[in-house]
């Protein structure tokens, strides 16, 4: 699960041009409410997630797993690559 967060927090910050001295960044930040990604860059992180892991995002993981910090990610698609 590190590897998965690592990999994760390294594509964000590299995508979405984020510092690594930024002080509001973690893999614990709501990504959204902070402003590191807007629904632009969700639909790009998507697109990423689904080629990268192999996986299928569809509308009802949306609605039903929240996936706003990168911990959340992770943990969605450990999840996810488990079934």
């Amino acid at each position: 699960m590190q590897q998965l967060l690592d990999e994760l927090e390294t594509h964000i910050r590299s995508r979405y041009d984020i510092d690594q001295d930024d002080e509001d960044f973690s893999t614990d930040v709501h990504l959204f409410d902070y402003g590191f990604i807007d629904s632009m860059g969700a639909t790009a992180l998507i697109a990423h997630i689904e080629q990268t892991y192999g996986i299928q995002v569809t509308p009802q993981d949306l609605m039903l797993h929240s996936m706003n910090t990168v911990r959340e990610i992770a943990t969605f698609i450990h999840s996810k690559k488990a079934r």
